[in-house]
């Protein structure tokens, strides 16, 4: 099927049925593109296994579209993402802040009163 072998974005919906749990997650992770997906059960189980076993970007339990809240990043594996990082949450914070790590060590006690001043102009 053609929609299973291109990636397409858009108000699109690909349902497949198939034999088993196990035939559907395998039938995502074969897939080169992991954006989302999604499994309908009522079962706790199978939704566990699908959450653990499904290597997706995005994945959803009883819901049609996988896509976050914004806080969250969007976005999939393999060839569905471009670049190191997704684009929303933390991971847009990180594309755009130059992070740095401070290591200190304050061999006082802390008891002496700290001093605070005035610069002097002069």
């Amino acid at each position: 099927m053609t929609i299973y072998r291109e990636e397409i974005f858009g108000p699109v919906l690909c349902v497949v049925r198939s034999a088993s749990l196990d035939d559907a997650i395998q039938l995502v992770n074969a897939n080169p593109y992991a954006n989302g997906a999604a499994v309908f059960t009522r079962s706790g189980h199978a939704a566990r296994v699908f959450q653990q076993d499904c290597e997706v970007g995005m994945a959803g339990v009883n819901v049609p579209i996988p896509v976050p809240m914004a806080f969250f990043s969007f976005g999939g594996w393999r060839n569905s993402l471009f670049g190191d990082l997704h684009v929303h949450g933390m991971d847009g914070v990180r594309f755009y802040t130059r992070t740095k790590v401070m290591t200190a060590r304050w061999p006082d006690d802390g008891s002496a009163a700290p001093g605070f001043h005035m610069p002097v102009m002069g």
